[in-house]
């Protein structure tokens, strides 16, 4: 079984292309300055089966995806899950005529501990940003939130598409805003700083957010 913080598709603003997106729930390591406070609990999000995976990676795969994004939480928490998702992702072809999907993970470990957490992970896995979040350390570097998180290229492919994002700064970070029944979310990495603007900016325009991801 899986226990999951959320799921969404198509993600755009981490990683190339459309991808699907899993967040995997838990997370020990509770980087103070964290945008996703709400997926650190052990027994929150939802659970699922370990099969579940495939048919949410093909259902992805007719609708376009290009590839897979795993963050969390912390994904090696999960380890046996997170093997899971990947596997079913190797073991699934692409559609006839389209380039081969990517798979990029985010950890809040170093590359190491990684491997040794997850022994069969870096062999199923493109791209690799590894590395706790740190407020005091922030960076311009796409797809990371601060200075001392590092992508890894581990295949051809990563290499392939990653290479340019190694050092790419782009002017404005990507996000995304995905507007639920009763939430708001953004997808990507904000700039320090910009979450609380952004209530800033709300609040002047007579808009209260209620619980925050990013607040204890």
């Amino acid at each position: 079984m899986a226990r999951l913080a959320r799921v969404y598709f198509p993600v755009t603003a981490l990683g190339p292309g459309r991808r699907l997106g899993v967040w995997f729930q838990g997370c020990p390591i509770a980087c103070p300055g964290c945008m996703s406070r709400d997926t650190w609990p052990a027994d929150g999000g939802t659970e699922v089966p370990d099969a579940w995976f495939a048919g949410a990676w093909a259902a992805a795969l007719t609708r376009g995806a290009t590839g897979l994004t795993v963050s969390g939480g912390e994904p090696t928490e999960q380890p046996q899950a997170l093997l899971a998702l990947l596997r079913a992702v190797r073991s699934t072809p692409a559609p006839a005529g389209a380039d081969p999907a990517d798979v990029l993970v985010y950890t809040g470990r170093e590359r190491d501990e990684f491997a040794a957490l997850v022994p069969a992970g870096p062999g199923l896995v493109d791209a690799l940003i590894t590395g706790p979040y740190r407020a005091a350390e922030p960076t311009t570097l796409i797809w990371r939130g601060s200075a001392n998180q590092r992508l890894h290229l581990l295949s051809d492919l990563g290499r392939e598409r990653y290479a340019d994002s190694l050092t790419h700064r782009p002017e404005r970070p990507p996000l995304q805003v995905v507007v639920g029944d009763d939430d708001v979310s953004y997808v990507g990495v904000p700039r320090t700083g910009a979450l609380p603007r952004m209530e800033r900016s709300l609040r002047s325009s007579g808009i209260h957010l209620g619980r925050s991801s990013w607040r204890p």
